[in-house]
Order: C-alpha cells, then structure tokens, then sequence
C-alpha cells in the first residue's frame, strides 16, 4: 500500500514547536481504529517517554480544533485530547501495531519526516551564507558608494559629445 506524500504531510502538526502527527491521523493510515492504536500504545507506554508522544493540554486540543476541524462530521472522535506522536514515537509505533500494513505506512512516514528535516537543515545553510554575504558587503558600503559614484560620471561622460580621433578619407 503506498500512500501519496501529500496525504501524509498534510497530517504533520507543528504542536509545542515539534513536528507531529496525531493518534486519529495515524490510526487512519495504518488500516485502525483510534481506539485501538491508544490501548496498544498504553500497554507499552514505557516505550514512550514525552519526545516520542505527547496528550495535547485542554488549551492545546481546544485551539487544534478550532483551527483543524470545520464540520460536525470531521469532529467524531475528537472528543479527547489526541496523542501526539514525534518522529520517534512513530518510530515506535510500528513496534507496537504490528500489522504489515503500519510497518509499510512507518516507513515511508519515515522517510518523509528526514525529507523534511533535510529541508529544514538546507534552509538554514542557505540563511547562514545569506547572512555571511550580508556582512561581507556591508564592511565595503564605502567602496561600493566609489564605485556606483564612477560609474555616474561615466554615464554624464556618454551624453557630452566627444571628439572624432582617426584619420579622415578622402573620397
């Protein structure tokens, strides 16, 4: 089963500045329900220290809903809070439910998750030689302001007439 990229980044929540996907969303995708992806995870609830899953607070949840869910309909099963999984906690999951199915939908939420932190990563280099060249160019503002004044006089020279140099030919 291979599920487009789009669906699955669509499901990745930025939730306490970490990047995360919810238990629903994660049931969704593995082929379970909700339900029984938080009673796997409950028994095995030492396999998941806080960076790897999360329960959103009451301000947290009530916020996401507001912002996420628009219909009655998309709000079934939204009741409680949702378990927030980090990229190790979905990690971790495939540990749990070990139904082919979440081991093939893991891995490529998996790769997805290292795409985006690969972009992330790249970003940040460019910002950095971004800056770098910033403040290069901002040591030599009195230089350029030399250079773009010589290049004015040049341009005043092209508008002056100038004398024709050369032989003349006679006809």
């Amino acid at each position: 089963m291979h599920i487009p990229e789009e669906l699955i980044l669509a499901k990745i929540y930025e939730i306490r500045g970490q990047k995360v996907m919810i238990d629903r969303d994660l049931a969704q995708l593995y082929g379970v329900p909700t339900k029984v992806l938080k009673q796997a995870v409950r028994r095995k609830l030492f396999r998941f220290p806080e960076d790897f899953m999360f329960e959103m607070s009451d301000t947290e949840f009530q916020f996401w809903r507001s912002q996420i869910v628009t219909s009655s309909k998309a709000s079934r099963g939204l009741r409680y809070a949702p378990f927030c999984f980090t990229e190790q906690g979905v990690t971790m999951l495939s540990c749990v439910l070990n139904s082919d199915q979440a081991v093939k939908v893991n891995i490529q939420i998996i790769r997805i998750f290292v795409k985006m932190r690969n972009m992330i990563q790249q970003h940040q280099e460019i910002l950095k030689d971004l800056e770098e060249i910033r403040n290069s160019v901002s040591s030599h503002d009195e230089q350029i302001e030399l250079i773009f004044q010589y290049i004015q006089k040049l341009e005043a020279q092209k508008t002056e007439p100038r004398n024709k140099i050369g032989y003349k030919q006679e006809p």
